[in-house]
């Protein structure tokens, strides 16, 4: 069991920018933004890293609450690695306590799968967290559904959420933001219950 007292690492994974941030690949970055509004803070720039961090705590004063840093990299999905070891290692932080937000393919749009370990299924981010420590960190994945038609997956990803799926999406990021706060506070096993649909 990890050390209760060692701080949780939240990294919403996503591509920096305007122009990206209302891609389908974004959506950790989305989740992150909606838990850092919840601890009522903002991001900063984190020395030495290319990340924006914001340190809170969440869950109910006592024995569940949880200090964590939520964090974005600023290094673009494919050099998430380089940020996030940094964070871990200036933070202190177990592998076991990171928790990487993610969107995933082969999951229908809004559906949440929450697991730790595994593979990255070819995401470009958890291929670069990997590599960098390892494969020992939760996940929380977050569906958007296949292309369409012949569409190329690195179009798909890089485009924004549909019309369609914009009506549900605040509702669904806001699910995914429950999960991760049930993940911390409550552990793999109870927000798998609760969320994995």
């Amino acid at each position: 069991m990890s050390d209760t007292n060692a701080p949780w690492l939240i990294v919403g994974l996503g591509n920096p920018g305007p122009g990206y941030a209302a891609n389908r690949h974004n959506v950790g970055f989305m989740v992150a933004d909606l838990l850092a509004d919840r601890i009522g803070g903002s991001f900063k720039r984190a020395q030495k890293t290319q990340a924006q961090v914001l340190e809170g705590r969440i869950g109910a004063p006592g024995p569940s609450n949880r200090r964590v840093v939520i964090a974005k990299p600023m290094s673009y999905m494919n050099l998430s690695g380089g940020p996030v070891t940094a964070l871990r290692d200036f933070y202190k932080v177990p592998t076991e306590n990171i928790v990487a937000v993610h969107d995933e393919l082969d999951i229908d749009y809004g559906t949440l799968r929450l697991k730790l370990g595994g593979g990255d299924n070819g995401h470009n981010g958890l291929k670069s967290m990997t590599k960098a420590m390892g494969c020992d960190y939760h996940r929380v994945r977050f569906g958007i559904g296949r292309p369409p038609g012949r569409m190329q997956v690195a179009d798909f990803v890089l485009k924004d959420f549909s019309s369609a799926e914009r009506k549900e999406l605040d509702y669904f990021v806001d699910r995914a933001a429950d999960a991760v706060e049930c993940l911390v506070i409550d552990g793999l096993e109870r927000a798998q219950g609760t969320y994995n649909s």
